[in-house]
């Protein structure tokens, strides 16, 4: 990896400019995206120069980043008409994640294809500015490792205690803006992730992790297969109302444990990766535990449970697509 690191250097050297340092460390826009004003008159903001791929290059931060870019020939992309969002590794997140393998003594050591797929799950298909950013969503990458139909798989954005992905890299250097592009610096190796890892890093999903954990590594070590599933994923909300329907449940560690597993067994379409394009008016689902639950698009995206007592159950995120299948967030835990 050193001798990688001193080949980009001389690149360096045949013409490439470093980076101005003047963006601001925070999870802020550039001071220099602003106009400056001399006397009466405004100089508007420079524009891009350099495209993501020369930024790399150009940026000691981001030097192993580079070094994996060229390694997967993917710099053709990434220096050609975007526009693309990076989230890019800094030079200790490849060290970090070079160490978790005793097979990789640098960048180089890993396979091709895994690392195409690696560095495709930090980039989205569009620019997105650290101003744009919001709490809770899933940003649509480019990795499609592990699905069947080339589906994009996603990663999770949090900004309530700072900018972080997954619930785990920190965004530690914001809009560094390319031609093609803006390239946010962070500092660890994301990995693509299946169902459970998307539902253990996501707050909203707690009370639905706690209740996959009643039964051990039966369900998580399920769910985590190659799949392919559609997960229904009740939120912390629909579990709370749940457990207000009984005065014996204080948490769901209360709930029967033979109804517990009905109840998320009920949740889980296996074999299928059910996106919701692909969901049709009155389209009869066969869920885990070999029961039906029936699509109603009539008012929205909804579902019909079995129970006679249920209301249709609303579809309130869609589309949260992890290696093994897919996950859509519902209001109302499912009653069979």
């Amino acid at each position: 990896m050193r001798k990688e690191l001193k080949d980009m250097k001389k690149l360096k050297s045949l013409g490439l400019i470093f980076l101005a340092t003047s963006l601001m460390l925070g999870f802020y826009a550039c001071e220099d995206d602003e106009p400056i004003n001399q006397g009466n008159s405004i100089i508007p903001p420079t524009a891009p120069s350099r495209s993501i791929a020369e930024i790399a290059i150009a940026d000691s931060r981001t030097d192993s980043m580079a070094v994996a870019l060229d390694v997967a020939n993917l710099n053709p992309i990434f220096e050609g008409p975007g526009a693309f969002t990076v989230f890019a590794p800094n030079n200790q997140a490849f060290v970090d994640v070079l160490a978790s393998d005793s097979t990789w003594n640098r960048i180089s050591d890993i396979n091709v294809t895994a690392l195409t797929n690696l560095l495709y799950y930090h980039v989205l298909s569009s620019k997105v500015m650290s101003t744009d950013l919001t709490d809770d969503t899933y940003g649509v990458t480019l990795n499609t490792q592990g699905t069947a139909s080339k589906e994009r798989t996603v990663l999770e954005v949090d900004i309530t205690r700072g900018a972080t992905l997954n619930n785990s890299a920190n965004i530690t250097v914001a809009n560094l803006e390319a031609t093609n592009g803006v390239i946010h610096v962070i500092n660890e190796v994301l990995m693509p992730q299946n169902i459970v890892q998307i539902a253990l890093d996501d707050e909203r999903f707690t009370s639905l992790v706690t209740a996959l954990s009643v039964f051990g590594d039966t369900l998580t070590g399920a769910l985590s297969g190659a799949g392919p599933f559609t997960v229904f994923a009740p939120t912390n909300a629909a579990f709370q109302r749940l457990l207000d329907s009984d005065t014996t449940w204080n948490s769901v560690r209360d709930i029967p444990r033979s109804t517990l597993k009905s109840v998320l067994e009920y949740h889980v379409i296996s074999g299928a990766n059910a996106r919701a394009v692909t969901l049709r008016q009155n389209q009869n689902l066969t869920t885990l535990n070999n029961l039906t639950l029936q699509v109603d698009l009539s008012s929205g995206a909804q579902l019909q449970t079995r129970s006679m007592a249920q209301r249709n159950v609303n579809i309130i995120v869609t589309d949260v697509q992890g290696t093994n299948g897919v996950i859509h967030a519902v209001d109302e835990v499912l009653l069979p």
